[in-house]
C-alpha cells in the first residue's frame, strides 16, 4: 500500500567532521554533544516537527551507531508514527556489498524507493550538522509562490568569508542565475546554507541523470546546483534567512557557538515555548550547588554538582566539579570530572573525561599544534572522550589530548602549547 506526504525531509547525517578533531574520531558529526544536553542533530529534526513536518529519512554513513541509538524510533520528536515517522536509512546494501554514498546527491538518489513510497509534491533537503532554528514554512510557500523548481535557503555572510561557501548570483527577485562554489573570488555574498526545496518529479529526473555522469561527484553544491543553473534546467531561487544559523564544523566555531548561549540575550533562544529543541537524553535529578560554590553565566544541566567555581561555561548533564575547582570559558561534556584544585580555561572537554587534582589547563602562550595545525588552530584545548588526566599536570593551549589517554600515556608533568597526548594502544 503506498502512503502520500506531500512533504518529505531527508537529513544529510553522514558526515565525518574531520575539523572537529577528536571530537568526531568514534562518532558522526550530528551526533556530537552541544549545548548542554543536545546533540548536534536536534535541532535539525525539532526544526521538521515544529514546522509540520512528519516524514523524515535521516542518512546516515560514518560511525552511526551513537546517532541511530540516539534517534531510536524518534519518540521525543513526535516522529514515531505508523505512517511516515523517522527512518534511518544507511547506503543501500546490494547483492555483493554496501555502496558508501559517493556523494549529498548519490545519498538522495540511493533513497528514491524511500521518497516514491510517499508520493510527495515536495522534498525538503537538510544538513544535519548545523545548529539553527528555522521555520520551514516560510522557504516552502516562498518555493510555491515563486513557481520554483528548487530553493536554497541563503544568507548574507562576510564578503571575505564568501570563499568558505557556495555562493549565489542573483536578480532582484532572488532567481538564481549564477553559483559559485566556494570562489577565490565571489562575486556575492549571498551563501547557502545547504537547506534545500525542490519539487520532488523535477529533482527525481536530476538525480538519475547525475548518476549516469561519470564525471560527476555526485554532490549538490559541487555538481547538482551548477548543472541546473548552466543548463538552465530549471528555475532555482534563493530564499534569504535572517535568523540564526551555525555551521559548527571547525574546534572554534563549536567552542564559540556553545558559549554564545551563556550571553544574556543568546542568538540562539533554547527557551521559546513555541519553538522547543527535542532530545533524547538520560533522566537525571536536578543540578546542585554547593553552599559557597559559583555558577557564573553558565549553562549547567540536569544531574551536575558544582562545589568549586564556574564561568562563562556550557555544563552538560551529570558533570561533577569538585571544590576548590574553577572552570572558565569552556564546554565540559556528560558525566566529566573536575576534581579537587584543578583550573580548566578556554577548553572543551568531551564526555566521561576525569581530570585529576591540581591539575591546569590552557594557560601560557599560544603555539602551533604539532599534531593537526590545520584542525587546531586557536587557544582552545581539546581533551578526548574518556580520557584520564593524572594529578598534578600542567596543560598549554591549544593543546590535543585525543581519546582514552590513561596517566601512563603522559610523559613528565607539563603538555607546552601546542602539544599532544595520544594512547599508546
Amino acid at each position: 500500500m503506498r502512503r502520500k506526504s506531500e512533504i518529505v525531509a531527508l537529513i544529510l547525517a553522514g558526515g565525518q567532521g574531520t575539523r572537529l578533531g577528536v571530537l568526531t574520531e568514534k562518532i558522526a558529526k550530528p551526533a556530537v554533544p552541544f549545548g548542554g544536553k543536545y546533540r548536534i542533530i536536534d535541532f535539525t529534526l525539532s526544526n521538521t516537527v515544529n514546522s509540520g513536518i512528519y516524514t523524515v529519512g535521516v542518512l546516515t554513513q560514518y560511525r552511526p551507531h551513537i546517532l541511530s541509538k540516539h534517534i531510536g524510533i524518534g519518540k521525543p520528536w513526535d516522529l514515531d508514527r505508523k505512517d511516515g515517522g523517522v527512518v534511518i536509512l544507511p547506503p543501500y546494501q546490494g547483492n555483493k556489498e554496501s555502496d558508501w554514498y559517493k556523494g549529498t546527491a548519490n545519498a538522495v538518489y540511493q533513497n528514491i524507493e524511500f521518497v516514491d513510497q510517499y508520493e510527495p509534491e515536495y522534498v525538503v533537503i537538510l544538513s544535519g550538522d548545523h545548529v539553527y532554528a528555522m521555520d520551514y514554512n516560510d522557504i516552502i510557500d516562498f518555493h510555491i509562490s515563486k513557481d520554483a523548481d528548487g530553493t536554497i535557503a541563503c544568507m548574507e555572510v562576510p564578503l571575505e568569508e564568501a570563499h568558505r561557501f557556495g555562493i549565489m548570483v542573483t536578480e532582484i527577485d532572488g532567481k538564481i542565475v549564477e553559483f559559485q562554489e566556494k570562489p577565490s573570488e565571489p562575486k556575492s555574498n549571498l551563501a547557502s546554507l545547504g537547506i534545500y526545496v525542490f519539487n520532488w518529479k523535477f529533482l527525481r529526473n536530476i538525480l538519475i541523470e547525475d548518476e549516469e555522469d561519470p564525471n560527476s561527484s555526485h554532490d549538490f553544491g559541487k555538481d547538482i546546483i551548477p548543472k541546473i543553473v548552466i543548463g538552465n534546467l530549471g528555475k532555482l531561487y534563493a530564499f534569504r534567512f535572517e535568523g540564526y544559523w551555525k555551521d559548527v564544523g571547525t574546534i572554534h566555531s563549536y567552542w564559540e557557538s556553545n558559549l554564545e548561549l551563556t550571553r544574556p540575550l543568546p542568538p540562539l533562544n533554547l527557551y521559546d515555548p513555541n519553538w522547543k529543541f527535542y532530545t533524547q537524553t538520560e533522566e537525571m535529578p536536578p543540578a546542585f550547588i554547593y553552599k559557597g560554590a559559583v555558577a557564573e553565566n553558565s549553562l549547567v544541566s540536569e544531574g551536575c554538582e558544582i562545589e568549586g567555581e564556574v564561568y562563562d561555561s556550557v555544563i552538560f548533564q551529570g558533570v561533577r566539579i569538585e571544590k576548590g575547582a574553577v572552570v572558565r570559558n569552556s564546554v565540559v561534556m556528560t558525566r566529566s570530572i573536575i576534581s579537587e584544585g584543578s583550573v580548566v580555561e578556554n577548553a572543551i572537554i568531551a564526555e566521561n573525561v576525569r581530570i585529576g587534582k591540581n591539575v591546569i589547563i590552557g594557560k601560557g602562550e599560544f603555539r602551533e599544534n604539532e599534531l593537526d595545525p590545520k584542525v587546531y588552530n586557536t587557544i582552545i584545548t581539546v581533551i578526548g572522550m574518556d580520557s584520564i588526566i593524572p594529578d598534578n599536570i600542567k596543560i598549554g593551549k591549544n593543546v590535543v589530548i585525543g581519546l582514552e589517554v590513561r596517566p601512563e600515556d603522559f610523559e613528565g608533568d607539563e603538555i607546552p602549547s601546542g602539544g599532544y597526548v595520544l594512547h599508546r594502544r
